[in-house]
């Protein structure tokens, strides 16, 4: 497959006398033909499970993922609002895909299957597509190269410039797309749906729950209160000339009461004669 066509470079055609071989960015480079030994499939799988406790099986769940050395990437729980609805939660996980069929039947032990389905995408044409435009891409890169290590001029060597800035920004996006792909072949991803077989009888949250929520909003008010100190603090920092221009004029207002007060601007001699 060859990759698209650069548009030839806006410049003098005899650059120090550059071969046209090298000079003719729009020549087009055969694909190298890369075998494909096996199917390339991103495969997904969903199961649903009734479990006698969520919780319970959500701790379980988590020791299945660290034995399969996958990840969880998703984890979203419902408590019941009423003593007629049931917990339930939502598990997404990543396992390397030679292990997708073992943990499966780890899953399925926890529960009662309800629904089991896996469905795969062959991706191979993609990954060979991608790996022949980067390759030729490539090709192009180290042309470009050549010829700015040849050119002349400055508008010669900006013009090549930016034709390998061009395509070195393509590389990098198909190396991204390319890795993208073969994570998801390497990786396969479950969706795990829990229900709880009987409905709440409590709507009551279990104790530990209690305890996070009562530690997380006093560590929220904590925060809050501290956020309001400094805030406290920035403004009296600001205006602290008036405040000191505020604390002098009290100051001198109240001296000034002192220095002319009737009692203690008496004299002596008024003072015996009474």
């Amino acid at each position: 497959m060859a990759n698209k066509a650069v548009p030839p470079i806006a410049a003098d055609r005899t650059v120090n006398q550059v071969p046209a071989s090298e000079s003719t960015i729009s020549q087009k480079a055969e694909a190298a033909p890369i075998a494909r030994s096996r199917p390339q499939l991103i495969k997904k799988a969903a199961i649903s499970l009734t479990v006698n406790s969520v919780d319970q099986t959500i701790d379980a769940v988590s020791q299945i993922i660290n034995k399969q050395q996958g990840d969880l990437i998703g984890l979203k729980q419902q408590q019941p609002k009423n003593d007629n609805s049931r917990h339930t939660a939502t598990i997404q996980l990543r396992i390397p895909e030679n292990l997708l069929e073992s943990t499966l039947e780890e899953l399925a032990k926890l529960g009662t299957v309800k629904t089991r389905n896996i469905t795969a995408e062959d991706v191979g044409d993609r990954l060979v597509d991608f790996q022949a435009r980067l390759t030729n891409l490539q090709k192009t890169e180290a042309n470009l190269q050549k010829i700015m290590d040849r050119a002349g001029s400055v508008r010669d060597v900006l013009s090549v410039a930016q034709e390998l800035s061009n395509v070195r920004e393509t590389i990098e996006q198909i190396n991204a797309q390319l890795k993208s792909l073969q994570n998801q072949v390497a990786y396969s991803t479950i969706t795990l749906n829990l229900e709880a077989a009987v409905s709440s009888t409590s709507s009551q949250p279990a104790f530990g729950l209690q305890v996070q929520e009562t530690w997380n909003k006093s560590t929220h008010s904590l925060s809050s209160f501290s956020v309001g100190l400094l805030k406290l603090g920035i403004w009296l920092i600001v205006y602290s000339p008036y405040l000191l221009i505020f604390a002098a004029l009290v100051y001198g207002f109240n001296r000034w009461r002192r220095t002319h007060s009737p009692r203690l601007t008496q004299t002596p001699e008024s003072t015996s004669s009474e």
